[in-house]
């Protein structure tokens, strides 16, 4: 079922797509204004983006768990702002058994994910460290999925998320209109499975799910 995402600050319908809660509505606004709050002293997002956050970074990292919907156990992989790591968690956040872990290096950026997570009442952990000593010292459990975006190429990518994929997990990576050159450049040196998705918010955009990540061996 179809459902308009209105904002309460201007009443603008910026939206229609998904079947989302009054609830989950409620704890995105939260989140908004966070990160609206916390912009000036941490430049959470690009200053461009803020009349478009809601199309820009919410939408947009709501596309994450929509493309992954299974998955209950994430890693989000250079968290930032939050997006999408916050708003996968604020998603999940009535799932029983999901949990979503985000790691970040900066340690201000680490606080307000902390917050957030606690202001919207979602499921989370923050990991503040570099993604390479984090994973190299993993002891959570088993992952179903790793996110990231607007953080590096497809062949980083893969690299950092190689010590959850390599056990099972799924990755999910927002990609702009050079995707393909990303994905055939990465084909170079790893083999995958990959679901290519349009994005709803750019159609020159895509969400890639890719699945059986290896690096190649010849």
């Amino acid at each position: 079922m179809a459902r308009s995402f209105v904002l309460k600050d201007t009443g603008k319908v910026v939206h229609k797509f998904g079947d989302v809660s009054r609830e989950t509505l409620d704890r995105l606004q939260v989140f908004v204004d966070l990160v609206l709050k916390w912009q000036p002293a941490q430049n959470l997002i690009a200053p461009s983006t803020i009349p478009d956050i809601w199309t820009r970074h919410v939408v947009d990292s709501l596309q994450t768990h929509w493309t992954y919907p299974e998955a209950d156990t994430w890693v989000d992989i250079g968290s930032g702002g939050g997006f999408p790591g916050i708003v996968t968690a604020v998603l999940l956040a009535d799932r029983p058994d999901a949990h979503v872990h985000l790691i970040e290096s900066n340690q201000r950026k680490a606080a307000f994910l902390r917050t957030a997570l606690r202001e919207t009442g979602s499921k989370g952990t923050v990991h503040p460290g570099r993604i390479e000593s984090v994973a190299k010292e993993w002891v959570h459990g088993p992952v179903d999925a790793v996110s990231a975006r607007a953080l590096a190429s497809l062949d980083l990518l893969f690299g950092l998320a190689q010590p959850f994929t390599g056990t099972g997990a799924k990755a999910v990576f927002h990609k702009g209109q050079d995707f393909q050159r990303e994905v055939d450049e990465a084909a170079d040196s790893w083999n995958f499975d990959l679901v290519e998705k349009k994005s709803v918010v750019d159609p020159t955009s895509r969400m890639l799910l890719f699945s059986d990540i290896s690096a190649r061996s010849d």
